[in-house]
């Protein structure tokens, strides 16, 4: 007659003492707070643990008996994958994780692609805060998170009364682009910008659109633009300007396509970031226009590939802009009022801008 298999009871935080001869604080010590132990204390505890198959303190246990979850929630109102794909992202993610790493906290990512109202993701979220990532301001996400009683920290936008925020000087940034474009004499130009709210437009913006945005800095560098312009003795309501929903090189591409193929005289292509930038430089290689002899191009963020390519850039710390906000919210605990941080930007100039051609220059537009 077969005997039943007699499996092992799983090793308790108690047992494990018991075995050791030392209290239950000991073992959780060993795991928690490790510089109360010796290290050969340390080491004994682990060792026995292993042998005896004991997994470590129950983390769901610790949080409820603690109250922390010992994680910060990243809230990015797009798809996931877009966390590892957009460079700018990318450097944002980074700083915030090596913030998250010197804390010994976790980090939780919480996305939300656009469109989507089910905020269920951010209520189940077991963060101790929450990091939010340039999103609009009508998103039903952050209204979400500033229901949970936890601390808060904006990357970007919007601008929230009495919530901490990280980013840079958009509009000082942007006028300072435009200066550079205004001085080499450009006054026909187009705009290519991103998403200006939660509904697709893949079009040309008119301006009560660009006026009633609701991600902020696109609208701020949009504004900083028309003003430095129209400033210039140009009038902004005739300066086109093409929406892209989707944030991709192929999107820039068609961008610029739309916009050089109704408006083929235009000698600047002002980007409100590097990726449309490099879209835009793409189709003008398509198209056979120099760089910046027939179109100058302008970009905005400095990440590595917009460097590589020469690109004329606003460049901002977006690895520090990650750190300043995980350090934000980490220390909010020690502050009893909000806290903006404004990070310095830079202009870049590189090859892709130039004086525009004269009307005796060769024309090698289409």
């Amino acid at each position: 007659m077969n005997r039943p298999m007699r499996t092992r009871r799983q090793a308790t935080l108690a047992s494990l003492a018991a075995e050791l001869g030392v209290s239950r604080t000991t073992v959780s010590n060993a795991y928690n707070r490790p510089d109360q132990l010796s290290p050969e204390l340390r080491k004994r505890v682990l060792e026995t643990a292993r042998r005896l198959g004991y997994p470590g303190p129950d983390p769901v246990a610790r949080s409820l008996r603690t109250r922390k979850a010992g994680a910060v929630g990243l809230l990015l109102t797009e798809n996931l994958s877009y966390a590892f794909r957009d460079p700018a992202a990318v450097g944002v993610l980074e700083g915030l994780a090596l913030a998250c790493e010197d804390a010994g906290v976790g980090l939780h990512l919480v996305p939300a692609s656009p469109g989507r109202e089910d905020v269920a993701a951010v209520h189940r979220a077991g963060v101790d805060g929450f990091v939010v990532y340039s999103v609009p301001d009508d998103d039903p996400h952050l209204a979400a998170v500033l229901q949970r009683p936890v601390p808060t920290v904006i990357v970007d936008q919007p601008e929230v009364e009495g919530v901490d925020r990280v980013g840079p000087d958009d509009e000082a940034a942007t006028v300072s682009l435009a200066n550079h474009l205004v001085g080499l004499g450009h006054r026909q130009v187009g705009v290519l910008c991103m998403r200006l709210a939660r509904d697709r437009n893949d079009d040309f913006v008119p301006m009560s659109r660009q006026q009633e945005a609701h991600y902020h800095v696109q609208r701020t560098r949009l504004a900083a633009l028309a003003r430095t312009f129209e400033a210039a003795g140009v009038a902004w309501e005739s300066v086109p300007v093409v929406e892209r929903f989707e944030h991709n090189v192929d999107d820039g591409a068609s961008a610029a396509r739309q916009l050089l193929d109704a408006y083929p005289r235009v000698t600047a292509l002002i980007c409100t970031s590097d990726i449309l930038a490099l879209g835009a430089l793409a189709e003008a290689g398509r198209r056979g226009l120099r760089v910046p002899a027939d179109l100058t191009i302008t970009g905005f963020d400095g990440i590595a590939e917009a460097t590589r390519a020469g690109l004329t850039t606003v460049h901002q710390p977006v690895l520090e802009k990650g750190k300043s906000a995980g350090r934000l919210l980490l220390g909010a605990a020690d502050r009893v009022a909000p806290k903006v941080i404004t990070l310095p930007t830079e202009l870049r100039v590189g090859t892709t801008s130039a004086p525009p051609r004269t009307a005796e220059e060769r024309w090698f537009g289409p």
